[in-house]
């Protein structure tokens, strides 16, 4: 495989884009025969980013996913993020917004990009995504100079255009979909296709059912696209308090239920629970259950958790359940009190 950039924050951040009428796609590390299935895939496909990040990680399955914003990365968090590390030798780096890259990223990927041609077997996969226009487009061409692959993703204005997209998500999931389902991941994400393709995905990974339902699409889904039960789990996480709370009172506004909300944080952490479990020894990667990539980002969330946190934490989720569920109950508070706990670790 080969390597792209894009992505936003210093630290790793999580997000999944796609098509957009001036969204460019960069893959370093590619051979013209490569370069030439990739192109006919891509008119074939409407390729999308996370489309692409998921044959990365399929062909490289012991790599590590590693998110960067080049909005707020620098030279040093993109060195750091292709050079080997104690999970992975290598790595697929998936870099946002590559026009905001400052002159000393540019520079960095560039050089990394020449060193990834030259030597693609020992090097990380790196996929970048441009918005497009004038601005970063230096770097674009400096890129593909190098050696990187573009593909300009084809654009998605139609309503139709956009539920086939949809719906060629899931069979390329060998997944179905019903088609209520599919036009409410249309109209609520419609606009916002790169979120639209990673919910589609996360559905798939997270859920057995075949097809997948309204009912599974409206659990995950609020009017406001940016404010779901995956963003609220993973402001919490990451130590956010402030903007967790934040978009948890939102989305119950948007008249999401609490239910939702609490599921999706201890999806979270049950997740934190099979990572530190297979760290440990005590269960195997396939005993997890847990696609590969996403227990892979888990692990590097590991740090300051401990068992009894986690317990403490799966605790507070029950009680905050048995509040949202109980008459008299105040759901609200019950769901800060689980966000400030999880944001400490379990560590009251």
């Amino acid at each position: 495989m080969n390597k792209t950039n894009v992505k936003a924050k210093s630290s790793t951040t999580h997000r999944h884009d796609t098509p957009n009428n001036k969204t460019h796609i960069i893959k370093f590390r590619v051979t013209e025969t490569e370069k030439m299935e990739l192109e006919q895939t891509a008119k074939l496909l409407h390729l999308s980013l996370s489309t692409l990040i998921r044959r990365a990680l399929h062909d490289r399955p012991d790599a590590e996913r590693i998110d960067l914003d080049a909005t707020g990365c620098d030279q040093y968090a993109f060195d750091e993020a292709v050079s080997p590390s104690l999970l992975a030798d290598v790595a697929v780096v998936v870099v946002d917004n590559l026009q905001n890259a400052d002159d000393k990223l540019g520079e960095s990927m560039v050089r990394y990009c020449r060193q990834a041609c030259a030597d693609p077997g020992a090097s990380s996969i790196v996929i970048c995504r441009h918005e497009g226009g004038v601005k970063g487009k230096r770097l674009l061409d400096q890129l593909v100079k190098a050696g990187a692959c573009k593909e300009t993703v084809a654009d998605l204005k139609k309503p139709e255009a956009k539920l086939n997209f949809v719906l060629q998500i899931f069979e390329g999931e060998h997944r179905r979909v019903e088609p209520l389902a599919a036009q409410q991941l249309v109209a609520v994400l419609g606009e916002r296709t790169g979120e639209m393709a990673a919910m589609c995905s996360q559905l798939c990974f997270d859920f057995d059912d075949d097809p997948i339902t309204l009912d599974l699409v409206n659990r995950y889904l609020t009017s406001n696209p940016q404010v779901t039960g995956f963003s609220v789990a993973d402001k919490a996480i990451a130590g956010r308090t402030a903007e967790a709370i934040i978009a948890m009172r939102s989305a119950v506004e948007q008249g999401t239920d609490p239910i939702a909300l609490i599921g999706a944080l201890a999806m979270k952490l049950r997740t934190i629970a099979k990572a530190s479990a297979v760290k440990a020894g005590t269960i195997t990667q396939a005993q997890a259950k847990t696609n590969p990539w996403v227990l892979k980002n888990a692990m590097r969330q590991l740090s300051g958790w401990t068992s009894a946190g986690l317990g403490q934490c799966i605790r507070m989720l029950a009680w905050a359940d048995e509040q949202s569920k109980t008459n008299g109950g105040d759901p609200v508070y019950a769901l800060e009190r689980c966000i400030e706990l999880i944001s400490h670790k379990g560590r009251d």
